[in-house]
């Protein structure tokens, strides 16, 4: 009979075993969901050279108070930045006529029911930063008009701002790290409460961003880094610790200026000179305003400076004359004998892990078919060939790219390989680290993501509608009940061994 007793008791606790795995299987596996479908926001990137509408969309529910947002499509507005209007009557047609059609086309993807609750921003960058140092008032009527318009259309209209540098380089970071899966894993695995999974170990990238008025750079620093440019951001339920610094005036076009004003400045022959980065055979005629009418070049104005005199400059393809005149541009000097310091004195912790380069970095690399990872000996043997080239080689090899950005390839190559080796100190060892990439996983890498993720957090939240196979009261209460049946079986089952060997 003790025999017998012991043997039911075992086959009991393993069929109480075999039903509690059962029922977790079942609840975790075989639920459904009523879904309360998709929310949307709208984000303008008002840069200094474009502006681009983004439409993101993310389920109605959230994790971990950060909403999970993808890229649904993406319209770029023709023209210049929102920084220009006002100048040019016949563009500002052009421009708001482009931007009303994207915005048309982004209303045709959110469905009605959705176009109240959908909240617009407008994230205004350098340019228009650097027209607000210089006129205030009529950056102010430039946002005033672009406020009014976005209030009159269908949806939320929740703000129209500058942005500051800190942020953009901010908001760069996030889209990266988001892109790249370092703080949810984003898939369809999840846990048994249906919680994102954080992936265990995950090591976060640094972003770099080039755009046409600033640069920016951010990573992650240690926990007792301190300084004015390190931010404590909170994600997905885990801090981190952020270093990011933009520079202004060092975007790739306003760069592209200081450059044109140095040699302006330096020269009293402006019918006729050199430009060591622009390809021989090569000649452009600007008006002087157009150089020195920038926040960022007023101050190295010439003697007898005339707004309205031209400007003759003539291509020389010098690779080397070209280096040194772009590394001119940078101040250096304030950093020698400094520890942890990039450029204009401006501290930097150490850099750390991989980094992506983005944007601006992105197509000087790609021009110099150096895209993705590859190694600073390379890059440097690429640009000094591309700068090597006249304008008629340049022309025949590279007919896909316009001339206003061909002409300039060889600058950029120069400045990049000057900030990132000079300013940010990438070396020989580190510069694999670098991935000069456009998106990830066919979306974006752009601040506007970031952007996006951050503000989500001020939508309210709508939970899913779980249809679960078994209520949740009864799945609790069959979890604990055969719990208490296996447990009191094994213990039977020991007490009865112990009694039946001794």
């Amino acid at each position: 009979m003790a025999k017998v007793a012991i043997a039911f008791a075992a086959a009991f606790m393993l069929a109480s075993i075999a039903v509690i795995i059962s029922i977790a299987v079942v609840q975790t596996h075989k639920k459904t969901y009523i879904s309360r479908g998709l929310k949307y926001g709208i984000v303008l990137d008002a840069g200094s050279s474009r502006t681009t509408v983004y439409l993101y969309e993310w389920p109605a529910e959230k994790e971990n108070n950060t909403g999970v947002v993808s890229e649904t499509t993406k319209c770029q507005v023709e023209g210049p930045g929102i920084s220009d209007l006002g100048k040019y009557e016949d563009q500002d047609k052009k421009t708001w006529k482009s931007l009303k059609d994207c915005i048309a086309k982004i209303t045709e993807a959110i469905p009605s029911h959705r176009h109240n609750s959908t909240p617009v921003f407008l994230g205004a960058t350098a340019g228009m930063r650097l027209l607000h140092m210089k006129d205030e008032e009529t950056s102010n009527a430039i946002l005033k008009n672009i406020k009014n318009y976005l209030s009159s259309l269908p949806f939320n209209f929740q703000n129209a701002s500058i942005i500051s540098g800190q942020e953009e380089g901010l908001y760069g970071w996030i889209t990266v790290n988001y892109l790249k899966g370092n703080f949810l894993e984003v898939s369809s695995w999840k846990n048994l409460w249906n919680a994102w999974v954080h992936p265990h170990g995950a090591e976060t990238v640094g972003s770099l961003d080039l755009g046409g008025a600033s640069t920016q750079i951010a990573f992650a620093t240690s926990d007792d880094a301190k300084g004015e440019d390190i931010i404590k951001v909170s994600l997905y339920g885990y801090e981190y610790n952020i270093y990011t610094h933009s520079f202004l005036c060092y975007g790739k076009n306003e760069a592209e200026k200081r450059v044109l004003a140095k040699l302006a400045k330096e020269s009293t022959n402006w019918a006729n000179l050199k430009h060591p980065c622009y390809p021989s055979g090569y000649n452009t005629s600007m008006l002087a305003e157009d150089v020195f009418g920038s926040e960022c070049t007023k101050n190295d104005l010439p003697s007898k400076y005339s707004p309205k005199r031209s400007i003759t400059f003539l291509g020389q393809s010098n690779p080397e004359q070209c280096k040194f005149l772009v590394r001119s541009i940078f101040d250096l000097a304030s950093c020698q004998g400094s520890e942890n310091c990039s450029f204009e004195g401006v501290y930097q912790p150490p850099l750390n892990g991989d980094f992506m380069a983005y944007a601006g970095f992105y197509w000087t690399a790609l021009a110099l078919k150096v895209e993705g990872s590859k190694s600073m000996e390379t890059f440097k043997t690429n640009m000094k060939l591309f700068c090597s080239k006249d304008w008629k080689t340049l022309k025949t090899s590279n007919k896909d790219i316009k001339d206003s950005y061909l002409k300039s390839n060889c600058f950029s190559a120069n400045y990049v390989h000057s900030i990132l080796a000079d300013g940010y100190k990438f070396n020989t060892d580190n510069w694999k680290n670098l991935n000069f990439q456009k998106e990830v996983n066919k979306t974006s890498i752009a601040w506007s993501l970031g952007y996006m993720l951050a503000l989500s957090n001020m939508i309210p939240a709508e939970g899913k509608i779980i249809k679960l196979p078994i209520n949740n009261v009864l799945f609790t209460g069959l979890l604990l009940l055969f719990s208490a049946l296996t447990i009191i079986t094994l213990t039977y089952l020991v007490i009865a061994l112990v009694r039946f060997c001794y």
